[in-house]
Formats: structure tokens, C-alpha cells, sequence
């Protein structure tokens, strides 16, 4: 039986009340959760940017007390330990990814997924203990390549449970297209439904660099600090959380004014990194739909 055209015409305005009403609450939503964001980038603007010149970037710190200097060396050892930590994290975590999404419905799939949930809730610092324990400690010795480890510990979860969850949101049609033509399931996976997942992967190994890029915890354990510039992945190595966590606890104005511009160099980075990576992979999102 049809409805009456008063009757429609009611429901159609409750309707449209309702979508709009929906619109503006999340658009509200929105914008309150950027507020903290803007209040945040505002504050380290004004107080990091007088400080950020040429200097900071390509000078050491100055001795105790004295005005100027720079975070090479910290800049230089965050990049390293960031390097470190990738080499180590990533290729474990994206083929544990690659595995629960295509072979992990079974026993052993729900053991690493229930690990690797419980690893990313464990907290930062006793990551950093337990290198501490089987590396720093045999050694006798702080090191950048311990720092490293640990950092890729704390990659692994959100790398592994991301790439899962990126590539079973790829079409089984596309699987089904390239076995249909006899490409064989290993290089359909790694030449199709990776390449289709492409830019959810490397969204999520941007949210993982993320993570650890501001950890100061762990390194306190592995890494260590230091106030020289140094490479050598055996030996203590700066970073900006770890530099700008002593600056911030020192007693000195010029050291607090040199963390504040640490601060907004390190958050800048992980900004520029996150744009680059949306624009590098802005088609992808297009192929999975």
C-alpha cells in the first residue's frame, strides 16, 4: 500500500534533518580533534622557531652555561636510529602481515596476532630493558645499533597488524584475475595485492616511524645520549628526544630554548614525512576501490 505524499514528504524533512544534524556533528567533531593539533604547532612555533637557524642543523652543542650551538649530532643520530630500526622492523613485520592476511586463518595466525596486539600495548620502556638485558649487557656497552633494536620491537605490531588489514581490503577479484591467468599465488601477493595495498602499507609503516621517532624511554637503555657527533652504530649515539628531554630538565634558559626548537624540528619532521608519503601514494587509494 502506498504511503500518502504528506506522509513522504515528512519523512523525507526527517530525513534531511537528520543527515544534516549528522554533518555538522562531525564536522564539529573534526575540528575539536584538531584544535589540540593547532594549539600544539602554534606553541612550538613561537617558542622553537626564533631559535631554529642555519646553526642548529650543522653545529654540536656548546659546553654547559654557554649561549648557541646546534643538534647535528642528534638530528644525525635520530635519522640513524630510525634507519636502524626500519631495516630491522620492517621486513619482519610486513611478511608477518603479508602472513595473516593470506595464511593466517588458523591456529598459529591467531597466536601472532593476539602477540602482536599484547606487544604494542607493552610499554615503551620495558622494550628498552629488554634490550638492555640481551644486548646492551653481553656487549658491556650503550650502542645505536641497541637503540635500533628497540625501536624495530616497537615497529613490528603496528607494521604486522596494518599490512593485514590493508591487504585484505584488496579486491579478491584482483587475486582471482592473476591466478586465472596462471601467475602463480606467491607473485600474485607480492606483484598484485601488495602493489594494490601499496599506499595503506606505507601509510602504516609512516604511523610506526612515528611512534618511535619521539620515544625517549627505551634509548635511555640502549642508545644512551651523547654530546658528540658519531655514526658508529657500536658505539652511544644522540638523539632529539633524548637531547631535547635533557635540555628540558636542565637548569638552563639557552638549553630550554634549544629544546623547544628540537621539539618543533622533530614533530616537523614526522609532518613532512606523512605529506610526502600522501602524495607519493594519492592513486593507490583509487586501485583498491
Amino acid at each position: 500500500m502506498n504511503r500518502p505524499p504528506l506522509h513522504q514528504a515528512g519523512l523525507h524533512l526527517r530525513r534531511n534533518i537528520a543527515n544534516k544534524l549528522m554533518w555538522v556533528c562531525c564536522i564539529g567533531a573534526t575540528l575539536i580533534a584538531l584544535v589540540p593539533l593547532g594549539m600544539i604547532m602554534f606553541y612550538l612555533l613561537d617558542k622553537g622557531l626564533p631559535n631554529l637557524t642555519l646553526s642548529f642543523f650543522t653545529q654540536l652543542p656548546k659546553p654547559v652555561g654557554e649561549v648557541g650551538g646546534g643538534m647535528k649530532h642528534a638530528i644525525i643520530g635520530t635519522l640513524e636510529l630510525i634507519g636502524i630500526a626500519s631495516a630491522f622492523g620492517l621486513p619482519i613485520g610486513l611478511l608477518g602481515g603479508i602472513y595473516l592476511a593470506e595464511f593466517g586463518n588458523n591456529k598459529i595466525g591467531g597466536v601472532i596476532r593476539f602477540t602482536a596486539d599484547i606487544l604494542a600495548s607493552v610499554p615503551s620502556i620495558v622494550i628498552g630493558m629488554l634490550v638492555y638485558t640481551i644486548v646492551v649487557l653481553p656487549r658491556h656497552q650503550f650502542s645505536a645499533l641497541a637503540g635500533g633494536i628497540a625501536l624495530g620491537i616497537m615497529m613490528i605490531p603496528t607494521v604486522t597488524r596494518t599490512t593485514e588489514e590493508m591487504i585484505r581490503m584488496v579486491p579478491m577479484a584482483l587475486r582471482e584475475a592473476a591466478l586465472s591467468l596462471g601467475v602463480s599465488r606467491v607473485r600474485t601477493i607480492f606483484t598484485v595485492v601488495i602493489t594494490a595495498a601499496r599506499g595503506g602499507i606505507i601509510t602504516g609503516v609512516l604511523l610506526a616511524i612515528a611512534r618511535i621517532a619521539g620515544e625517549t624511554a627505551p634509548l635511555l637503555f640502549t642508545a644512551f645520549g651523547s654530546r658528540y657527533f658519531s655514526t658508529d652504530i657500536n658505539k652511544p649515539i644522540a638523539s632529539l628526544p633524548k637531547q631535547i628531554f635533557d635540555y628540558a630538565s636542565g637548569p638552563y634558559p639557552s638549553e630550554h630554548a634549544q629544546a623547544w626548537t628540537g621539539a618543533l624540528v622533530l614533530v616537523s619532521l614526522i609532518l613532512i614525512l606523512s605529506a610526502a608519503a600522501r602524495y607519493a601514494t594519492r592513486g593507490n587509494a583509487r586501485m583498491v576501490r
